[in-house]
């Protein structure tokens, strides 16, 4: 199968398929999987053209890493880019529990430690390039550093721009979602490429003024992740119990997801096929990375991106009021 199209990760001679592979489903994210489906389903996304995959320590404390390393093993290393993250170091858990306890049905035999550190960082890369695999990881974010101290996001930058100049990392940046709580780490000479989760989006694009057009602003690449805010996005008609950001979806955000609904259906379009194509339509964005449960979830979005949506759908959602009008801007 012939890649997808690509984009550029600035200077750093990397280029990321407009769709990429959220791989936090491989650590059992919400459910399990077997090891089995776990390949199966990177297999697919291959198939499809993707050769982009994005996955964390944090996801299945560990799991995600070993088996997306394990599913890519056979496919020429300079065909795929990886990105991994670094902030949640996995250390021994002093008192080990049947399951962990942040959504990953895994064994909670080992646990996160915050750590930003230089140190930290460099040890975190090390254990995710021995579960993984790999000799060098093309991109590493430092992982959700809002949710840490003040100071975290920097830290770990410059540590891993030493680890850049080793050849151990090609690009460094941030993953967050919350691109408001780190408003200094989006300047050219710290970060490469951001990763923005969830904050631009169909539904709501806080990201644009936070992150997407300081990043534009700096030649910063961006990928987007969790465009269809935890599930609110991913069906053309929100249910009763939809979820968002983790959680059953407030009144005002399902009232809101089921309008754009209704624009996507007079327009001969879904409501997630626009989730998928929206973040593209911005010149700082590099790719979109969604996550797949199964090949058939996986089908389902890549038919999405190759169906596009009509242009004239962008122009009622902006004149509704439903879609900041900076949201669409031709490449």
């Amino acid at each position: 199968m012939t890649p997808l199209p690509s984009r550029p990760i600035g200077a750093t001679g990397l280029r990321l398929t407009e769709l990429g592979f959220g791989a936090a489903t491989l650590g059992n994210l919400g459910r399990a999987m077997t090891d089995e489906d776990a390949t199966a389903t990177v297999d697919r996304a291959w198939e499809r053209g993707i050769r982009y995959f994005d996955t964390a320590p944090h996801y299945g404390l560990g799991l995600s890493e070993r088996r997306l390393g394990a599913a890519l093993k056979s496919r020429p290393r300079a065909e795929f880019v990886v990105s991994t993250k670094v902030g949640r170091r996995l250390e021994p858990n002093p008192s080990p529990t049947p399951l962990d306890d942040d959504g990953f049905l895994v064994p909670g035999d080992v646990h996160r430690v915050w750590d930003f550190s230089r140190d930290g960082v460099r040890r975190s890369i090390d254990a995710s390039l021995e579960r993984l695999g790999l000799d060098h990881v093309d991109i590493v974010y430092a992982h959700d550093p809002d949710q840490h101290a003040p100071e975290s996001g920097r830290q770990a930058l410059e540590a891993l721009a030493g680890l850049r100049a080793e050849g151990v990392v090609r690009a460094i940046g941030v993953g967050t979602n919350a691109p408001h709580k780190v408003p200094g780490l989006f300047t050219p000479g710290l970060a490469d490429v951001v990763m923005v989760a969830g904050r631009y989006t169909l539904l709501e694009q806080g990201g644009l003024q936070s992150a997407l057009e300081p990043a534009r602003a700096g030649g910063i690449a961006v990928v987007v992740a969790g465009v269809f805010n935890s599930g609110l996005l991913s069906r053309p008609w929100p249910p009763d119990d939809a979820r968002y950001e983790y959680g059953p979806a407030p009144a005002d955000m399902l009232a809101r997801a089921r309008r754009l609904a209704e624009v996507c259906e007079r327009h001969g379009t879904t409501l997630p096929a626009a989730a998928v194509e929206l973040p593209l339509l911005h010149p700082a964005v590099a790719a979109v990375a969604l996550g797949a449960r199964d090949a058939a979830q996986l089908d389902a979005n890549l038919d999405r991106h190759d169906n596009g949506v009509p242009a004239e759908l962008w122009s009622e959602l902006m004149e509704s009021g439903l879609l900041d009008p900076g949201a669409v801007v031709l490449r």
